[in-house]
């Protein structure tokens, strides 16, 4: 990842830890973070847990990047960092939030979960930032792990320090669990089990997803906000989909994702064969080059298509809807221009581009109707 970035990194267990320690190290307790509203609701919990108040940004509706032109100009003077989100690999506008974030002197931070191998700017997506966070759970599907990148070195211990002060101990239960998942998840699905299995995890607490969002529990997490910053209270909602987001990986689990991570450009390069297929078909929106996590085709009736794609056995996952200002009122500042990220976060169907000649073949044959995005504020360079 250094040679890739031309940055400093450090290993996380997960990219919700790295964005923690973020935002702790850069963000002073009380500050309004300026964000992404369409996003995975456990980033939401964990700007909450580092003490900081998230604020809505407008969105382009075309891939859920954030509208600069749509942030009104108090907004912006009253923020204390921005954390990108790049939704599904594709980039937020970096090089533009560079500026604003340098003329403000306010941190930039890179959520770079989805966007392993994105550019924009004729950069690297995480290159930008003060710090910026990636997620090893996602391209290269080792389902554990992460990076934190610091533009400057001089940081690195004292972010390792924090990092390892929080980490949970290793659990040999949990390295082996860790290890025998990918046999048992191959079995359940050569068995079409995959209901029933989800079924039994929500009985023994393991799955706790019912919804595209999980439950927001005003109640309790009023009484987590008087604990901020502190990442314990917010445990419940921050460990949701990874209940090993902080703990100390053992040599099995470490030497699993660094072989999974050294056929990344692999990876990376059937991303950007799929991706081309799909932007150039009648979903793709204004399409895309970059090799991304999830292509977000733009339907108009989404739940339609998910149901199309199911019956195929193809699962679409990485659904963020509805936006956050409307998940968690009164916990965030809504956005000043929420029509861009309401449209987007009905509209858009993610879809592994790998299986792009499947996708398309399901939505054509079942006549799924294409949509286009709503004009918006302002265009960006990629």
């Amino acid at each position: 990842m250094h040679d890739r970035l031309g940055r400093e990194c450090l290993y996380v267990p997960s990219c919700r830890l790295g964005l923690y320690l973020a935002l702790r190290h850069w963000c002073e307790p009380g500050g309004r973070v300026l964000m992404s509203p369409v996003n995975d609701d456990v980033i939401f919990f964990v700007v909450l847990a580092a003490g900081l108040r998230p604020v809505q940004a407008p969105l382009d509706p075309r891939d859920g990047s954030i509208d600069l032109a749509a942030v009104p100009e108090e907004v912006w003077r009253g923020l204390s960092a921005v954390v990108t989100t790049n939704l599904y690999g594709n980039p937020d506008p970096a090089p533009e939030l560079r500026a604003r974030c340098d003329a403000l002197n306010i941190p930039l931070i890179e959520d770079a979960a989805h966007a392993i191998g994105s550019a924009v700017g004729g950069r690297p997506v995480g290159s930008y930032g003060e710090a910026a966070v990636f997620s090893l759970s996602k391209h290269t599907g080792a389902k554990t792990g992460g990076f934190l990148a610091v533009a400057d070195p001089a940081v690195r211990g004292e972010l390792v320090a924090a990092r390892d002060a929080l980490l949970a101990p290793y659990r040999a239960t949990a390295e082996l669990a860790y290890l025998l998942r990918p046999y048992a998840e191959a079995t359940v699905r050569g068995l079409r089990l995959v209901g029933a299995a989800h079924a039994v995890l929500r009985r023994l607490g393991m799955e706790e997803r019912e919804e595209i969002r999980m439950p927001l529990r005003a109640d309790e997490l009023k009484q987590a906000l008087a604990d901020a910053p502190r990442l314990t209270p917010f445990h419940s909602w921050v460990r949701v989909d990874m209940h090993d987001y902080r703990l100390r990986p053992g040599r099995a689990r470490l030497r699993r994702t660094t072989a999974r991570l050294g056929r990344l450009d692999t990876v990376l390069a059937a991303c950007r064969a799929g991706t081309e297929l799909l932007s150039r078909s009648e979903y793709g929106g204004d399409g895309s080059d970059q090799p991304l996590f999830r292509f977000p085709l733009l339907v108009a009736d989404r739940d339609a298509a998910i149901a199309a794609l199911a019956a195929r056995r193809i699962t679409t996952g990485y659904l963020y809807d509805p936006p956050l200002d409307a998940y968690a009122p009164g916990f965030t500042e809504p956005s000043a221009a929420p029509g861009g990220a309401a449209w987007f976060a009905r509209h858009a169907l993610p879809v592994d581009p790998r299986r792009a000649p499947e996708v398309l073949a399901v939505l054509r044959t079942a006549g799924a109707e294409p949509v286009r995005p709503p004009r918006c504020g302002s265009r960006r360079g990629v």
